[in-house]
């Protein structure tokens, strides 16, 4: 692993955060010495995309919740994400407001009823799209991994995350306990 490479496991996003608790990127980045913020970029009604509709079990185009956010990390953006929600869960809650959530989004999801039971997660390179190019500050034909997190309770999918990490420095990290 070199210097500049982060190591991600995904279970900390997943997982309701206690009373108190920072949110889960901000307390990952303290553990290693390191400064983990983010910015609400907007939070608003916008169409499902195709890939997003179908992970969540909605009809393509319909609304939902958008949060997009960029991540940084000691003050440099390291990672872009949208998160979706049905309206029927987000709407009127401060899923759909543009400012961080005390515990982050998952524990207002939990506080709403919505706890991960199955999470499922896509990973693929590609290239940038050029405003990811310019807002990750990626030199020319440096690759991206593409993220899709997909969240269900016992009953249906409540969330959709897309993220985009640089490729160069992103080690995504799963551990299975079987048995």
């Amino acid at each position: 692993m070199s210097g500049n490479e982060w190591v991600h496991a995904s279970a900390p996003y997943v997982r309701p955060r206690k009373p108190g608790e920072q949110d889960a990127w901000s307390e990952e980045a303290a553990k290693k010495g390191r400064r983990g913020t983010q910015r609400i970029v907007h939070a608003l009604q916008v169409p499902a995309p195709a890939e997003v509709a179908a992970a969540l079990g909605v009809v393509e185009g319909s609304a939902v919740i958008e949060r997009r956010r960029t991540i940084y990390l000691d003050g440099e953006a390291t990672e872009l994400t949208n998160t979706y929600y049905p309206m029927a869960i987000a709407g009127g809650t401060r899923l759909a407001e543009p400012t961080k959530i005390p515990g982050g989004a998952v524990s207002l999801l939990a506080e709403l009823g919505y706890i991960a039971r199955i999470v499922r997660e896509d990973v693929r390179a590609r290239m940038p799209e050029e405003s990811e190019r310019t807002m990750l500050a990626l030199a020319p034909g440096v690759p991206v991994l593409e993220l899709i997190r997909r969240t269900a309770d016992a009953s249906a999918p409540f969330q959709v995350d897309v993220s985009v990490f640089p490729a160069t420095i992103q080690r995504l990290r799963y551990e299975m306990k079987v048995g």
